[in-house]
């Protein structure tokens, strides 16, 4: 199948609460002189550092074709919200991306799917780029569910859509049971899902043509290529691997030639 410009494969590296300033310098710098201009003609690559570290960041890639964001905004403009970071702020910073609804979120602080449409609207007020996280659990899958519970946490979506709000909105299919234990979805079974959120997304409106939707859940150098040559699969949203500048760089290469 061939991949429409819109759909240019795109590589996010989500550091979650990882890194020192000490630490990221290496990892920026190699990243910095191992994705270089060729690769990159193939592939978008973000990176999405903890807050503290974002104008770190910033000063390392801001002249490179490299982009960056954050992992969380808030589901408020501006006001008396005592530690939240609103999206105006992020742009202010740079930040091209923001990551929305991950399933650490939505499982350990109790994030629902309307406060991550919230938070989507906020962010393309703004300018920024989201990525909205959507997943089962293992007993999802197990009972079946798995297309339900999705649909569901993609149904605030629609009105996005409905007011011409689609933007720049980005999907990521994350199985909860494949994020951090080393297990990743078959590429047939990430397919599958993809192509279901693709359609889902045609049916409220939004162009589903032009949708990327990115596989994140335990994604290696060595499981990548597989995943990213299914028709649906866009790129990655890539957590532990990030931190491994090799590791990470290889599945850029994959998702360029894919």
């Amino acid at each position: 199948m061939q991949r429409q410009d819109a759909r240019k494969p795109l590589v996010v590296g989500n550091w979650k609460m990882n890194g020192t300033l000490g630490a990221n310098e290496p990892l920026l710098a190699a990243l910095r002189a191992g994705l270089d201009a060729a690769l990159l003609t193939g592939v978008e690559v973000a990176v999405l550092p903890p807050y503290p570290y974002l104008a770190q960041v910033s000063a390392w890639l801001g002249e490179t074709p490299l982009s960056w964001g954050a992992q969380d905004v808030a589901a408020y403009a501006e006001g008396a919200y005592t530690g939240e970071v609103s999206a105006a702020m992020l742009r202010d910073l740079g930040c091209r991306w923001v990551t929305v609804g991950h399933s650490e979120r939505r499982a350990l602080l109790g994030e629902t799917s309307e406060q991550v449409a919230v938070k989507i609207e906020q962010a393309l007020k703004a300018g920024l780029q989201p990525i909205a996280c959507v997943g089962e659990t293992l007993a999802d899958r197990e009972q079946g569910l798995t297309e339900s519970v999705i649909a569901a946490q993609l149904a605030p979506l629609a009105r996005l859509a409905c007011v011409g709000m689609p933007g720049q909105l980005v999907l990521a299919y994350e199985p909860v049971w494949a994020i951090g234990t080393g297990r990743t979805a078959s590429p047939e079974q990430a397919q599958a899902v993809h192509a279901f959120i693709r359609a889902a997304l045609s049916a409220a409106g939004f162009d589903g043509a032009a949708l990327r939707i990115l596989y994140g859940g335990s994604v290696k150098a060595a499981s990548a290529p597989a995943l990213f040559a299914m028709p649906d699969i866009n790129g990655g949203l890539i957590g532990g691997a990030s931190l491994v500048a090799d590791e990470f760089i290889a599945i850029c290469r994959s998702a360029a030639s894919a």
